[in-house]
């Protein structure tokens, strides 16, 4: 029954990448092959999505097509989400993304972008900028978890990123209580919000569901403490512009502990709660999210490039 449900599962995650071939571009760093999309043009900015996501999901949004207007907007599918590697060699943590993708855009000749992450991806914003101030523009971070402590939701999913018994469930098991499930826990990260259509009909959530991005998936929950810990005593490092945003009634992390928390460790940060929003506030919430990178891009002295001016 495991080999018939390994095959089914491997059939259907082929299936996937057809039907949702890539989009964007490729480049490879350290042996590492990273999918991006590369979009407008003007001062850049990068897009880190959550656990689970993929580039489709700033697009699906509405985020990246505004600022694109404006702005180059450079969108990558982090390490094993996607279309993106993830050798099985390295421990990716949040700082160990934020050395591959940083070594990405000095190879695709960026300098000094504005960083951009949701959730698990605010986290390697942070730990990019911080490895990089001078080169850092400012930092955006969504929705994001700055500070470790006790979570029981962290457990049962980590169990995929152990050794061996994490490669059998990941290809027998988990995509299909990843189908049974789904429906429920997008619920509760968009309540209290519900789901909006455009997400509905935008984010491949097959390509979700693969074996592959089911234990990238795994391995960024079980990561996701000590990532966080790394960072404590660095907090005030931040030399450049920061703005915090974070729905005020999110349901995945705790808005009082984590941004409401962070802000005043950061110097000269700005704390935006979004009333009436959860976790997803780029898709519920996409002029708020515009409007916190002109406004740390104008603080920046680098402001949007207006629709009709030259590059």
């Amino acid at each position: 029954m495991l080999g018939a449900l390994a095959l089914g599962n491997r059939v259907a995650a082929r299936r996937a990448e057809r039907r949702h071939a890539p989009q964007g571009r490729f480049v490879t760093v350290g042996g590492v092959r990273l999918h991006y999309l590369d979009e407008g043009q003007g001062q850049p900015v990068v897009l880190l999505h959550g656990n689970g996501a993929t580039v489709e999901d700033f697009r699906a949004s509405g985020v990246l097509g505004g600022l694109a207007r404006r702005y180059r907007v450079l969108a990558f599918d982090r390490p094993g989400f996607g279309h993106s590697g993830r050798p099985r060699g390295t421990v990716w943590t949040a700082g160990a993304q934020a050395e591959i993708l940083r070594k990405a855009l000095r190879q695709l000749g960026i300098h000094q972008p504005l960083l951009l992450g949701h959730s698990w991806g605010a986290l390697a914003a942070l730990a990019m900028a911080l490895d990089a101030p001078r080169d850092t523009r400012g930092a955006i971070l969504l929705s994001g978890y700055y500070f470790p402590g006790p979570r029981l939701d962290v457990l049962l999913p980590s169990l995929s990123a152990l050794p061996l018994l994490g490669d059998i469930l990941c290809h027998t098991l988990s995509p299909v209580l990843g189908r049974a499930v789904l429906p429920a826990l997008l619920r509760r990260i968009f309540a209290p919000r519900p789901v909006p259509a455009a997400f509905t009909a935008g984010f491949p959530r097959a390509m979700a569901l693969r074996p592959g991005q089911l234990r990238a998936s795994a391995a960024d929950t079980a990561l996701m403490l000590p990532g966080a810990a790394a960072l404590l005593r660095r907090h005030g490092d931040a030399s450049f512009p920061v703005i915090l945003l974070a729905g005020a009634e999110d349901r995945m992390v705790t808005t009082d502990r984590q941004s409401r928390r962070l802000q005043p460790r950061i110097p000269g940060s700005e704390l935006r709660i979004l009333p009436g929003e959860g976790h997803m506030i780029h898709h519920t919430a996409p002029g708020a999210i515009i409007a916190a990178v002109d406004d740390a891009m104008r603080r920046a002295g680098a402001p949007a490039r207006q629709e009709g001016q030259a590059p």
